[in-house]
């Protein structure tokens, strides 16, 4: 297992590099004028700017297309997809609740060849930066999705440019088996799910410390961390004495969620300091994207705020852009893990 502060081994360091030029200081004060250069990178993974879409909040396609152009955010991250179609839960699925909403989709889906026939060819049409977003109930089952993905087309293979291997979603049948709170079933998806993308892992906030599992998975191989999926939650309908979602309990998520997300980005910030990170928690304007990004983050998933307004992730790279342009930043380079003092 890595130590905290230790570098894992692995495809960090040679990103590709792309967008606009990078400018060489700060802006002078007052300067609306500069352009800001927005491009980031998530290990070997460069993007043109640091705001992505959060899985299981905008589809398994181009469901967002109609309200800006995919092309011009960071990544488009789809909706987990396993190997099998899966139906989900029962109905109702969605509640929303003080400080966000509860979920319990149960992540249903087309299944992945269906995925790759029907919906990566639209996604790569509208120029869209792909993650695959892959969740199993068995190691066995990111192994043959690892498999199947080997054999993508040369198009399809430019389109998705990195997996996130969704092992922490509380919307499955037993919890207790959950990936994401054990260590060593953790190494064990990133393992089987080796090939020729970067695997991101997305962990869990419902463990006593994301940093041990976090280690596993990056001895394990994971170029990236994604910090953090939902929290567990249950919602009871006092009329009726019951549970509100069909599902009994869900995942919490909004802007509750936020300073959880920051302090799990924050503390493997300072226990991996090289390691690539992408945070995703509440995100729902400009400033909180760039709170994220000084406790330590790459880039940032904007989620549950689509559900309010689908234009949500390009209102927050515009955020993020009048932010850096008002407090004279050239680069989001200089901003990430800033507030570790580096």
């Amino acid at each position: 297992m890595i130590a905290p502060g230790a570098v894992p081994l692995g495809r960090r360091g040679r990103a590709r590099r792309r967008g606009r030029p990078v400018i060489g200081g700060p802006l002078r004060a007052g300067d609306r004028a500069a352009s800001i250069d927005l491009s980031t990178a998530v290990g070997e993974v460069a993007l043109d700017n640091p705001v992505m879409t959060a899985s299981g909040t905008s589809g398994h396609g181009t469901e967002l297309g109609a309200y800006g152009d995919l092309a011009s955010l960071g990544a488009v991250v789809v909706k987990s997809i396993s190997v099998e179609p899966w139906a989900g839960n029962p109905p109702p699925r969605v509640h929303e609740v003080e400080g966000g909403m509860l979920n319990s989709v149960g992540l249903q889906g087309p299944g992945l060849a269906a995925w790759l026939e029907q919906d990566l060819p639209a996604l790569s049409a509208a120029g869209a930066t792909v993650v695959l977003s892959l969740w199993g109930r068995s190691v066995a089952d990111f192994a043959r999705a690892a498999d199947r993905l080997g054999a993508l087309a040369p198009g399809d293979r430019r389109a998705v440019v990195a997996l996130e291997l969704n092992v922490s979603c509380p919307n499955v049948e037993d919890r207790s088996r959950m990936f994401a709170h054990s260590p060593t079933a953790t190494a064990e998806v990133v393992h089987a799910a080796a090939g020729d993308l970067p695997r991101w892992v997305k962990l869990s906030p419902n463990v006593s410390d994301v940093r041990e599992v976090a280690a596993a998975a990056l001895e394990a191989g994971a170029e990236a961390l994604t910090l953090v999926n939902t929290l567990l939650g249950l919602a009871i309908d006092v009329e009726r004495g019951r549970p509100v979602l069909g599902g009994v309990g869900g995942g919490l998520s909004g802007p509750a969620l936020h300073p959880v997300a920051v302090r799990a980005v924050w503390e493997c910030r300072e226990a991996f300091p090289a390691v690539p990170i992408v945070g995703v928690g509440g995100v729902s304007r400009g400033r909180d994207a760039i709170e994220l990004l000084v406790a330590g983050a790459d880039a940032v998933q904007v989620g549950t705020a689509s559900f309010r307004d689908p234009r949500a992730p390009w209102k927050i790279l515009a955020g993020v852009e009048r932010w850096c342009r008002a407090h004279g930043v050239a680069s989001v380079r200089q901003l990430v893990g800033s507030a570790h003092g580096r």
